[in-house]
């Protein structure tokens, strides 16, 4: 990795995956928590307390603050273009968690924002940057599987209902299965297959109501406010097929996570939302499938430390040091674009001409 002093972090939303960034964040010594922020200034510093952050606020205050060169954008989807415009504007570097935006306008504007201000603005997911995707890339690369065909992926339930204390913004815009869940598989797609060019979608929407059962729940119902089951054809520039479920209707399956189709073999992946897991390699004349070497470290424990996320703000981190920045936003724009036209293809029965590309991610060292 490239060799990076000190980035002083200021986190901007104090909501529940918090607890996934602190940790994770920490992994790394060369960034430097400094403060946190939230609109309910009494909840930033609840959680400046539990987690020893030495300062506080609200997000002016955070914006304001000489002391922070990089702000970590955890506030809800729907507040993710205006925040990082004021993060943008303000001078700072930004790592925004996904979706970059709720439209492909405001993703447009925070690109050319952060032009314009001579700033780096990455964006989640980062996942793709675990041992388990730089794997499967490396066995691509290497003509493991001959020419790539085609590749398929579904994404069942989070089943986040039953989990989370209120799942609202789960069921409504910037949540659903499309930018819920599909950045992390779409991301990890971008990264080994390259650019799409064009996506044929279709939607629906299953109940317009659902119950909250997570022991902890704060709300006992909630709305439906996005389509909950999406399916589509992506025709990546490579020539590549894709064909993708993604769904909140899916509870039960035996599905499998991904899969890559090549001309002379298999790939088979694990679950994108972990960084690390076993890849799995069928060649034509193969009596098994083998396991394959990960080509680098996997970057966290099993279990729930494969929930901490920070990877891709190292990677900006590293990018302020002269390295490569892969988790860039060309990538989240490009990732968001797919993800937003399958549900404008399944609304206007058409075929969606991207109007974004992006470079694959360089290779993680």
């Amino acid at each position: 990795m490239t060799e990076i002093d000190d980035i002083r972090v200021g986190i901007l939303g104090c909501g529940d995956v918090l607890g996934r960034y602190v940790p994770g964040l920490r992994r790394y010594p060369e960034l430097r928590i400094v403060r946190c922020a939230d609109i309910d200034t009494d909840r930033a510093r609840k959680a400046a307390e539990e987690f020893g952050i030495p300062a506080s606020g609200s997000p002016d205050e955070l914006l304001a603050d000489s002391e922070v060169d990089l702000v970590v954008n955890l506030t809800p989807p729907v507040f993710h273009a205006a925040t990082t415009a004021q993060a943008l504007t303000a001078g700072k570097h930004v790592y925004v968690e996904k979706p970059i935006a709720t439209t492909v306008e405001d993703a447009l504007d925070l690109f050319a924002l952060a032009h314009k201000h001579d700033r780096l603005l990455g964006s989640a997911t980062d996942t793709f940057l675990g041992s388990a995707p730089q794997t499967a890339r490396a066995a691509i690369d290497g003509k493991r599987i001959g020419e790539p065909i085609a590749v398929t992926v579904f994404v069942p339930h989070s089943k986040v209902e039953t989990r989370h204390p209120d799942p609202t913004a789960f069921f409504g815009p910037g949540g659903g299965p499309l930018l819920d869940l599909g950045p992390y598989y779409i991301g990890s797609l971008v990264s080994l297959l390259g650019p799409v060019t064009h996506v044929y979608g279709a939607t629906r929407r299953g109940a317009d109501q659902r119950v909250v059962t997570s022991p902890q729940r704060r709300v006992d119902t909630v709305p439906v406010n996005v389509d909950t089951h999406a399916t589509a054809v992506l025709r990546f520039a490579s020539g590549v097929l894709g064909t993708v479920m993604m769904s909140f209707e899916v509870w039960d399956h035996h599905l499998p996570h991904a899969e890559i189709y090549g001309t002379e073999g298999t790939l088979s992946l694990p679950w994108p939302l972990n960084y690390d897991g076993d890849v799995t390699l069928k060649r034509h004349e193969d009596p098994d499938w083998q396991v394959l070497e990960p080509v680098v470290a996997p970057v966290a424990a099993p279990g729930p430390d494969q929930f901490l996320r920070g990877r891709g703000v190292r990677d900006m981190a590293g990018a302020l040091a002269g390295g490569p920045l892969r988790v860039g936003a060309e990538l989240g724009l490009h990732v968001f674009e797919i993800l937003d036209a399958i549900e404008a293809s399944g609304r206007d029965n058409a075929v969606i001409a991207l109007r974004s590309t992006c470079a694959r991610p360089a290779p993680v060292e």
